[in-house]
């Protein structure tokens, strides 16, 4: 299963690499070490059998990293205004990867987004990795579209021309992605991706393209059993869980070398410079917690959906779905 980081405040910036590699349970770390607090218990004398974290932590993310990071540089070269997504890709394991390592000890921002990849369809090739860019907007996915290749046909008659030009891989989620783009900007084009689109309207957009998955399958198979961010935690089974999805709004706090506190909770920063409560509103979306503070993290439900403004304000509530699908494919018109 992929494992996935996003880090966004309005006036707090992060240093890459204080997010992403120094913590002890860092993304780039979970290569092959998992934490789920709320999911399985690690202390000491819990319920939880070693059997049971042995196999979460048998997971390995091996198959590529990726992430996007938001800069206003060209703002001051060309017409292109505001915060924009520069990327950097590659199939090396992260902590073993110079250039990444050296980008992240040398970046600044107040948002990222970061994947590590755990291949469930698509070749192994740094243009499968997440996360995927549309023009402002950046998409990253933790999970399988079940049987995406009898549906990807169909699914694709219902993503605009300009979102499926942007297809570059093969992997299910980068036709997620576009499949959320179309709803967002209405199917208007590529010059829609430029614009600010309210949480309400990234909410429904991401609601749609789950409904739209699922009458699909359930069409080829019968019923089944930088200013703002929208996550939702998804599976559609009666008993099953989801991917793990986790958030904060204190862990940027704990992961910033400029503030006390320390990630492996083993010391507290004794090169601090400023205090915690000067501290910019910021919200982390991520796979697994990056600090060993469990205080600091909250397991989105199963089918719930998160959504944070730009003000850090987060708001998580049940997935509404309408009883079926409504659309038509252009093929079935």
């Amino acid at each position: 299963m992929c494992r996935w980081f996003a880090y966004v405040s309005d006036t707090e910036p992060c240093i890459l690499e204080d997010v992403l590699i120094h913590p002890q349970h860092s993304l780039t770390k979970q290569v092959n070490e998992h934490y789920f607090p709320g999911l399985l218990s690690h202390e000491p004398g819990a319920s939880t059998t070693k059997q049971e974290i042995k196999i979460r932590n048998a997971l390995y993310n091996m198959d590529g990293m990726g992430m996007a990071w938001y800069t206003n540089a060209r703002q001051a070269f060309d017409e292109c205004k505001g915060l924009r997504p520069a990327v950097y890709k590659t199939i090396s394991t992260p902590l073993n990867d110079f250039n990444f390592r050296s980008l992240a000890a040398n970046t600044s921002t107040k948002a990222c987004f970061a994947h590590i990849r755990a291949a469930s369809g698509g070749v192994v090739s740094p243009v499968n990795n997440h996360p995927f860019i549309f023009g402002r907007h950046a998409f990253m996915h933790n999970g399988t579209v079940e049987n995406f290749t009898l549906i990807r046909r169909e699914l694709c008659t219902f993503i605009e021309a300009d979102c499926f030009a942007n297809i570059k891989g093969s992997t299910d989620s980068e036709h997620l992605a576009a499949l959320y783009m179309t709803f967002l900007t209405d199917g208007q084009g590529k010059a829609a991706w430029e614009r600010q689109y309210p949480l309400a309207k990234m909410k429904d957009a991401l609601q749609k393209a789950i409904m739209l998955v699922l009458a699909l399958q359930q069409k080829q198979f019968g019923p089944a059993v930088a200013e703002s961010l929208v996550a939702c935690r998804f599976r559609n089974h009666k008993s099953e869980q989801p991917p793990s999805l986790y958030y904060s709004t204190t862990a940027g706090v704990t992961l910033n070398r400029k503030y006390p506190g320390d990630p492996d909770g083993q010391h507290e920063n004794e090169c601090a410079t400023c205090r915690p409560r000067d501290h910019g509103p910021h919200v982390i979306v991520a796979s697994e917690p990056s600090t060993y503070k469990r205080e600091e993290w909250t397991l989105v439900p199963k089918n719930n959906v998160l959504t944070a403004d730009r003000d850090g304000n987060v708001t998580v509530e049940p997935i509404v779905f309408a009883k079926e699908w409504d659309g038509k494919a252009e093929s079935d018109e």
